[in-house]
């Protein structure tokens, strides 16, 4: 967590029409009924990462066989009423159920009525239904009714929830995050870097040397630093500074060849997303020319 794999959103514990997750934070959106667990590019999901069943109990229901495409204007209306895509509902003990959505078309590994235990693996992490990314959504219901694995007595006090929370690990609360960052000689399309297949090889004579940095759960006023260093010292260091609140982003900076060719020698990338000077993700990468 947090290094390959992030939570993005929580649970909208906020019951107006407003969104607000267990800390009162940001990190939600209007009655979102999930936590979303998401990985860092359509590579990552494509070499699959398993989905584990959260506790002992029996398949109520399940579908597969949706495509694994992001949300757009073409496949809105096929995915009406099946916004979850492929997943799996398991009934547990005491009336508990999970729910787990957006799951990779064809990796269902289990059956209506199946018996299973905690840990056995239900699918993979996939991109189908209505999402942008790919990404788990796990919900949790106790008796029909919605609950938030962070705070499930539903008592919010920001921060400090009043029982222990669902998870057997201690989870630190994600605000955002940088997912990745790396080097190519242009800018690359954010198509190429949701795919994770961005960072390219430099060579010498590179026209320019672009670091750029992918993030996600950004707010307004978040500052974005980008700074390279190769054997010389500091190359640039850019502050990008969000103007409106964005779920996902990418920004880049760099340098164009003013010689023959770069210094042979190390180059460093760092990327910082800051928030009120406060530090809430970091990434870096390197690259070294002969």
């Amino acid at each position: 967590m947090g290094d390959t794999c992030f939570i993005q959103h929580y649970v909208d514990d906020d019951p107006s029409g407003a969104a607000s997750d267990y800390t009162c934070g940001k990190s939600t959106y209007n009655a979102h009924k999930g936590t979303d667990i998401r990985l860092r590019s359509r590579k990552d999901m494509e070499a699959g990462v398993k989905v584990l069943a959260a506790a002992d109990g029996v398949v109520l229901g399940l579908r597969d066989g949706m495509d694994d495409v992001a949300l757009n204007h073409a496949n809105e209306a096929d995915i009406k009423d099946k916004e979850c895509g492929n997943g799996v509902v398991i009934r547990h003990a005491g009336g508990w159920d999970t729910q787990y959505c957006h799951m990779k078309r064809g990796t269902i590994s289990v059956t209506k009525g199946a018996r299973v235990t905690a840990g056995t693996p239900l699918g993979e992490i996939g991109l189908s239904g209505r999402t942008q990314f790919p990404h788990l959504h796990i919900s949790v219901r106790k008796n029909g009714a919605q609950v938030d694995p962070f705070d499930p007595d539903g008592q919010i006090t920001c921060g400090t929830p009043s029982q222990e929370s669902l998870w057997d690990i201690d989870i630190p609360y994600s605000a955002g995050g940088v997912l990745a960052a790396g080097f190519s000689p242009t800018v690359p399309s954010f198509d190429t870097i949701k795919a994770g297949t961005a960072d390219q090889p430099l060579a010498p004579d590179a026209a320019a040397i672009v670091f750029w940095t992918y993030a996600f759960g950004g707010q307004r006023g978040d500052i974005l630093r980008m700074i390279i260093t190769g054997p010389a010292g500091e190359i640039i260091r850019h502050d990008a500074v969000l103007e409106k609140d964005q779920a996902q982003f990418f920004r880049a900076t760099g340098k164009k060849l003013r010689a023959r060719q770069w210094p042979s020698g190390q180059y460093d990338g760092t990327a910082v997303l800051l928030r009120k000077d406060a530090m809430i993700g970091q990434s870096a990468a390197t690259f070294t020319l002969p």
